[in-house]
């Protein structure tokens, strides 16, 4: 059988699937490197260059995950390595994930639980008030699958819907080429961008300042996205008002300062982490895989190397 290398974790389906058809070494062991055809990994890990460069007969390597950025495709693609990802099957639930922390924000969940659960409510009275959700200006920055998902999601709350990407599409939403325009039209943004070094550190001190005191950001994307260090000085100056994030720029590390915030909402990168969808992930991948075996292409590859894909 074929061999294939396996960077990070998989789970036990996958694993039960792609051991009918390869035979499976993991990195960190010592594996037969020029008989590598098949790499298995995920956008966290990615492909690390050193192995890369071992692994001189690798044809594909299929990401766990619709991000990519942790993947050098350009040194990929001079190899001719097919990179695939997972698109498409965690849409709905990253764009979930995405209102659940605008709802959280808004509507004072955590302190309002605690509040509950603590026996507060019965010893002091009523919680505080919170602010409602309903009709507010939203910004999408990055109007891609997830980002079109978030939107329909956020029509049953009255919401007018701005966005920010390159260039205008064929939306009903309010188009804005600057994101600092964008960020002063809005109550609310919610990042949803590719991570890498197009977007690194997009959000920053002046778009924070332009969403202003009353203001949320929320991010869903890639913690490359947000200036970390920008967004903690916002908080801490009132400069910025609330923030509910799902990915941070040093995963697992999460600042200190965010932590002690009682404005700020904090999740450990769980946008698409439902049973459900994970599953159709790593169903996804192992597609990728053993749809190379089969017929040489792939299915889903990453835009960058679509033209290596055979008709």
């Amino acid at each position: 059988m074929p061999d294939l290398l396996q960077i990070g974790g998989i789970t036990d389906d996958m694993r039960t699937r792609l051991e009918e058809r390869f035979t499976i070494h993991k990195v960190g062991d010592d594996y037969p490197a020029d008989a590598i055809t098949h790499i298995v990994t995920n956008g966290h890990d990615g492909v690390p260059g050193p192995v890369l460069e071992a692994c001189k007969n690798a044809k594909v390597a299929a990401s766990y995950g619709v991000g990519y950025d942790a993947i050098d495709t350009d040194a990929c693609v001079a190899r001719g390595v097919l990179v695939t990802h997972t698109p498409d099957v965690l849409n709905e639930e990253v764009a979930t994930t995405a209102i659940m922390l605008m709802l959280t924000s808004y509507r004072n969940f955590l302190s309002d639980e605690a509040h509950a659960r603590s026996g507060a409510w019965e010893r002091d009275g009523n919680a505080p008030l919170s602010r409602s959700a309903d009709g507010r200006r939203v910004g999408i920055l990055g109007l891609g699958r997830i980002g079109l998902a978030i939107a329909d999601k956020l029509k049953a709350f009255g919401t007018d819907i701005h966005y920010h990407t390159r260039s205008a599409k064929d939306v009903p939403y309010t188009y804005h080429a600057n994101l600092v325009d964008m960020a002063a039209a809005v109550d609310v943004i919610i990042c949803i961008t590719p991570g890498g070094p197009a977007t690194h550190h997009l959000v920053n001190a002046d778009v924070l300042n332009a969403l202003g005191a009353e203001g949320t950001l929320i991010n869903v994307s890639r913690g490359s996205v947000v200036d970390e260090a920008a967004l903690v000085s916002a908080l801490q100056d009132g400069r910025l008002g609330y923030a509910a994030l799902d990915v941070f720029e040093e995963e697992p590390k999460i600042p200190d300062a965010l932590k002690s915030m009682s404005n700020v909402v904090l999740l450990p990168h769980v946008g698409s982490a439902t049973h459900e969808t994970r599953a159709a992930m790593g169903n996804l991948v192992v597609d990728n895989l053993l749809s190379h075996l089969d017929t040489g292409r792939v299915v889903t590859p990453v835009p960058e190397c679509a033209h290596l894909n055979p008709a």
